[in-house]
C-alpha cells in the first residue's frame, strides 16, 4: 500500500474463532496524483456486513467500494457532504443488488468512513462500527451506535459502562440496505494533531476489548502492531464475530 507522506496507516481484518466467513471489509485509499490528492485527501471506510455469510460479504463489499467511489468522483468543497452522497448511493446499491438476488434478501451493513484532509478529520457513519480518536493519554468514541442499547443510552435507562456488556447490544436500528431511507451521521471537521491516532474498527473488536485496552495498545505500538495486537487479543477472549481494524497516525509532516 502506497501512502503519502503524513501519516502511518495499518490494517487487519480476521474471521475470528466462531465464524466460517468474514463478512467485514475495510479499505485505505488516495490518489496518486498530487493535485487530486490535495481535492479528495485520504480516505478510510470500514464495515460489517449482515444477512448471511453471502449477503453480508456482498453488502459490506459493496459498500466500501461504492463510498471509495462516490466520494472520489463528487468531493469538492464539503467532504462530509460528499461522504454522505456516497452513503446514500451505497444503501440504495445494496436494495438493488438484494432484489435481483431475492435469496439475499435481509442483507445490510454497517459503514463508518472517515476523511482526513489538511489535517482535518471528516466522518460519516451508520450502524454499530466504531470511530475513535486517540490524543495522548486519552481516547474518544466519535461515533454512536445506531443500535437499540444505543437509544437507550441516549435516553438514560443504561448507563454508558453497562451497555458494552448488555445482551441486546448488537441489535441494529440502522444500517446501510435496511430499509428504504437511511440516516446517516455526516460529521462537521475535527482538527487532529501530530501523534494522533484515528481508529476504526468493527463490533468484534470492541465488544470483547474495553476503550482502556485500546487505548494503552495504541499508545505503546505502531499502527502495524497495534492492529496485530488487538485481533489477537480478541481471538484470545474467543473471537466470536469477525475483527476488524485501522489505524492512521498523524506525523509531523502531515
Amino acid at each position: 500500500m502506497n501512502v503519502k507522506p503524513g501519516v502511518e496507516v495499518a490494517g487487519l481484518s480476521d474471521v475470528g474463532c466462531q465464524r466460517e466467513n468474514n463478512e467485514d471489509s475495510f479499505l485505505y485509499w488516495e490518489p496518486d496524483s498530487d493535485k487530486e490528492f490535495q481535492r479528495t485527501g485520504r480516505l478510510s471506510v470500514i464495515a460489517d456486513g449482515m444477512g448471511g455469510h453471502e449477503g453480508g460479504q456482498e453488502a459490506s463489499r459493496l459498500a466500501v467500494e461504492t463510498v471509495r467511489e462516490v466520494y472520489q468522483r463528487v468531493v469538492v468543497d464539503r467532504p462530509q457532504d460528499a461522504l454522505a452522497q456516497a452513503f446514500a448511493t451505497a444503501h440504495s446499491r445494496i436494495l438493488e443488488f438484494a432484489e435481483r438476488h431475492p435469496a439475499l434478501q435481509g442483507m445490510g451493513t454497517t459503514c463508518t468512513a472517515f476523511v482526513l484532509r489538511q489535517r482535518k478529520l471528516y466522518f460519516a457513519h451508520v450502524g454499530d462500527s466504531r470511530l475513535y480518536l486517540v490524543r495522548g493519554g486519552d481516547i474518544s468514541r466519535l461515533t454512536r451506535d445506531h443500535s437499540y442499547v444505543g437509544r437507550l443510552v441516549e435516553s438514560g435507562l443504561v448507563r454508558a459502562e453497562d451497555a458494552e456488556k448488555h445482551p441486546q447490544r448488537h441489535i441494529l436500528t440502522a444500517a446501510l440496505g435496511a430499509g428504504l431511507e437511511v440516516a446517516v451521521d455526516a460529521e462537521e471537521s475535527v482538527a487532529l494533531e501530530e501523534g494522533d491516532d484515528v481508529l476504526l474498527c468493527t463490533d468484534g473488536l470492541w465488544g470483547v476489548v474495553s476503550e482502556e485496552e485500546l487505548l494503552d495498545v495504541v499508545r505503546s505500538h505502531s499502527p502495524a502492531e497495534t492492529c496485530a495486537a488487538l485481533v489477537k487479543l480478541a481471538r484470545q477472549r474467543g473471537g466470536p464475530d469477525n475483527i476488524t481494524v485501522q489505524v492512521l497516525r498523524v506525523s509531523a509532516d502531515a
